[in-house]
């Protein structure tokens, strides 16, 4: 009966020492599941951001190259004008005004003007005035107007292209783009900050084993600021 007791007694710790044994394990391994976690998450919405992103930061990167070097880059701009004359009907249904003032076309105009001319005049105010009303059609890579002279209802439309490059540039820049192409932007930007954001942060998951890593990334900060500083007045 003693041995039994003792050889119990001495028993007795193992359990312990087992456990204590196998609790680093199970902290080893809920900290690379949770590594494993966010590395899975990170990288998906890297590569997702990154397609997103992907052609119109191609866009942008080459635009932005275009557009430093604006000045170097001759542009031969294109003029097409065509012009119509209103119906006797239309133009006396024109209201009269005696001073200069801004307004919407009238529906019907504006139906005539996207029949006869290709206008699509929307909501933009047009310049009234007793003896002229213009409208000015401003576009991407070009520019446009419309005239209509209130005496003969002679309309006179001009369009002025100078290029893709310039409408590309136009596009980097949100000149005359419309809502559509301000939404595209902001949406775009966001993109941009994910692609970043999980970029910097799997930079720091893999900086243990990539020296480089974080000098590089000063250099990103210090090169900008340096020539900002110096170079820019």
């Amino acid at each position: 009966m003693i041995r039994s007791a003792l050889i119990r007694d001495d028993a007795r710790p193992l359990p312990a020492t087992r456990d204590a044994a196998q609790a680093p394990d199970a902290a080893r391994l809920a900290s690379r599941g949770s590594r494993a976690f966010w590395l899975k998450h990170l990288h998906r919405w890297h590569w997702i951001s990154a397609a997103i992103s992907l052609v119109g930061m191609l866009l942008f990167a080459a635009t932005g190259i275009t557009l430093n070097h604006a000045a170097d880059i001759e542009a031969a701009p294109s003029v097409v004008t065509r012009t119509a004359t209103l119906p006797p009907a239309l133009l006396d249904a024109l209201p009269e005004t005696s001073r200069e003032e801004k307004r919407a076309l009238p529906r019907d105009l504006r139906d005539w003007l996207g029949a006869n001319l290709g206008i699509s005049a929307g909501d933009r105010l047009a310049e009234w005035s007793a003896d002229e009303i213009y409208l000015a059609l401003p576009r991407p890579g070009g520019d446009a107007w419309v005239s209509i002279e209130r005496d003969t209802g002679l309309a006179t439309h001009e369009v002025t292209t100078r290029g893709w490059i310039s409408y590309l540039n136009d596009l980097h820049k949100g000149r005359h783009t419309g809502l559509a192409w301000s939404w595209f932007l902001d949406l775009f930007a966001v993109a941009c900050m994910v692609f970043c954001i999980t970029g910097l942060v799997l930079l720091q998951i893999h900086a243990r084993t990539r020296p480089a890593t974080w000098p590089l990334v000063g250099l990103g900060l210090v090169v900008p600021l340096v020539l900002a500083i110096l170079f820019i007045h």
